[in-house]
């Protein structure tokens, strides 16, 4: 049973990301009269969201695996997934914030240099993907 709701929090978690990362937060700048400045600030506020239900989804995947008995491979991709989540949290989030702010206290947000943070930041979603895939049917076959 841990090992079903292990997989099964794995995928809603998967769905998240994907829903949120590569469809809400492209989709949103292409709406019509949404400004730089009010398009950030919606986004900061969605990936803290998003964020936090990720770390309450990796604690219940762990205690569900735990619980399981989860495979050496699934534990091996259960550590990738939160070394992933807390690089994005510790090192790339905080750019991304710095940037943030920087557009919208700033007169002409277009003056405010573009931030390779957001690169790092979608790396790490699409590793954060592949090893959410792999951990799902890891748990799946345990």
């Amino acid at each position: 049973m841990g090992a079903g709701v292990a997989a099964a929090v794995t995928f809603v978690w998967l769905g998240m990301v994907l829903g949120i990362s590569f469809l809400e937060a492209p989709l949103k700048f292409r709406a019509p009269g949404l400004t730089l400045p009010v398009g950030l600030g919606i986004g900061r506020l969605v990936f803290r969201a998003l964020n936090l239900v990720e770390a309450g989804l990796l604690v219940v995947a762990v205690v569900a695996a735990a619980v399981a008995g989860a495979s050496t491979t699934a534990w091996v991709l259960v550590v990738v997934a939160a070394v992933v989540l807390a690089v994005q949290l510790l090192a790339v989030r905080p750019a991304l914030n710095r940037r943030t702010d920087a557009v919208l206290a700033a007169a002409d947000p277009a003056e405010v240099p573009r931030s390779r943070a957001h690169f790092a930041y979608v790396g790490l979603e699409l590793v954060k993907v592949v090893v959410l895939i792999a951990l799902g049917a890891a748990l799946l076959a345990s």
